[in-house]
């Protein structure tokens, strides 16, 4: 992550404090599509992630004056209080985590494949999307405090200390659920071992 810009989030966030809505609409733009990201991973709802967005930067401008920056961040603690709103909205949904339906999921596959260059094939592309797609389901598939961690280290490319302090973990404790949930998606994501085929022994067999 870019920490040379952190100073500069700390100056537009002392001013959005101070009413400068200008200040706010810089840091909104900034920082409102990593917390969009990091919401519609945890959650697989664009609806939601865009509800997560919304009520993280109303609690910012109500809870601001609370930042420490001998704790932190102002985009740590921006996700400190996008996660409690994703948790909330989590525990208190029983939906969650949708997986996409297989028509769903062609639809999509499709869409993606446009996007991709001139000398890639229609089944190359389709062939990558429904990748991203297995990706995206079993990241979907973690317990929620692994999903934090890859959505941040591998998704969005915070380092370490960047996810602890956005977490409120130790760093350590960003590194055992990351190599964990690592080690989770490799299992999902696996192929099936193929059943071995049992000789015939029917007349006429193998001789």
């Amino acid at each position: 992550m870019p920490d040379e810009a952190e100073p500069r989030d700390e100056e537009l966030l002392r001013r959005m404090m101070g009413g400068d809505d200008d200040a706010f609409r810089s840091f909104y733009l900034r920082h409102q599509r990593p917390i969009y990201r990091f919401a519609l991973h945890m959650t697989g709802r664009p609806e939601s992630a865009e509800e997560v967005v919304q009520e993280a930067f109303m609690t910012l401008i109500r809870e601001g004056a609370k930042f420490d920056s001998a704790r932190g961040t102002p985009q740590g603690f921006l996700f400190g209080i996008a996660r409690n709103h994703v948790r909330r909205l989590v525990e208190s949904d029983s939906r969650f985590v949708p997986l996409a339906e297989d028509d769903d999921l062609h639809v999509r596959a499709g869409q993606a494949s446009l996007s991709y260059g001139l000398g890639e094939s229609l089944s190359d592309g389709l062939a990558r999307a429904e990748i991203t797609e297995r990706v995206h389901r079993a990241v979907l598939a973690l317990p929620a405090h692994y999903r934090e961690a890859v959505s941040l280290c591998d998704l969005q490319g915070f380092d370490y200390a960047a996810a602890a302090k956005a977490l409120g973990c130790p760093i350590g404790t960003v590194r055992s659920r990351l190599a964990r949930a690592r080690e989770m998606l490799v299992a999902k994501l696996r192929p099936a071992a193929a059943p071995l085929k049992k000789p015939s022994t029917a007349a006429g067999g193998a001789r």
